[in-house]
């Protein structure tokens, strides 16, 4: 008689803490985890937050968003004064971000900046963004670390902060991410392929005086096991894109 299936170790929120001070922390976010409430339910981040208090009155909370399927650092304000000051660095754009993405095929170019603007394609689905000349200034920039038979490895900074920038982005200019439901025609059934989008890199800007915070995140292991299958060192992708170089929003400091 078979042995009864253990049951699934409990999810360590705290175990994915990659910086922690007065003022924030930055997490490693899996990929799969919503951060907010949907409405078809289920396991959010939000109902992990309480784990993060580290002796504090009130749970953190976050200080911008990535989406469900995106893996990687999660940027959470500690306190009132540190939401504010966390979400005006966001919003001014001085907070340096870097994406890594495995995309279908492979640009010409080694690197390049897209400047299409989006907008919402439905007023009742507010996260399904399409480009729109009409819509809200999108930016990003991407440089290329990696090619293999069919597909490219890129290191991404989006300069503006849209919803579902880098997938619509890409999409574009003809290089979807892997993975991708939504934008890049990947299949939505279980057992599909998991975007390929992670949160590798950010730098946030301190009181003048003090060294930025910069934090990184390993890549996950479904996009590990998908560079390794191509033979590539996953490590030596990592050194590559924390390497590269992106332009600041005009404006920013």
């Amino acid at each position: 008689m078979d042995a009864p299936a253990a049951d699934p170790a409990p999810f360590d929120i705290a175990a994915r803490v990659l910086h922690r001070d007065g003022m924030m922390l930055v997490i490693d976010k899996p990929a799969g985890l919503a951060v907010h409430k949907g409405p078809k339910g289920g396991e959010t981040l939000a109902d992990h937050l309480d784990a993060l208090r580290f002796g504090l009155p009130a749970a953190p909370e976050l200080a911008h968003r990535l989406d469900k399927d995106t893996s990687g650092c999660l940027v959470l304000g500690r306190h009132r004064k540190a939401l504010a000051d966390l979400g005006r660095a966001f919003a001014d754009g001085t907070v340096g971000k870097t994406y890594m993405a495995v995309v279908r095929g492979v640009p010409a170019e080694g690197r390049g900046r897209i400047e299409l603007k989006l907008s919402k394609r439905s007023p009742t689905r507010g996260w399904w963004m399409a480009v729109d000349p009409k819509g809200q200034e999108a930016i990003s920039e991407w440089e290329k670390i990696a090619e293999g038979e069919g597909f490219a490895v890129l290191a991404l900074s989006p300069l503006t902060g849209r919803t579902h920038q880098l997938r619509v982005h890409l999409d574009a200019i003809g290089h979807p991410i892997l993975g991708d439901s939504i934008y890049g025609g990947a299949s939505r059934l279980p057992g599909g392929p998991i975007l390929h989008l992670h949160s590798r890199r950010v730098v946030i800007p301190q009181k003048k005086g003090r060294e930025p915070i910069e934090a990184r995140a390993p890549l996950p292991p479904h996009m590990r096991a998908t560079l390794e299958r191509a033979g590539f060192d996953p490590a030596a992708l990592e050194a590559l894109a924390d390497a590269a170089v992106f332009t600041r929003r005009a404006g920013s400091a």
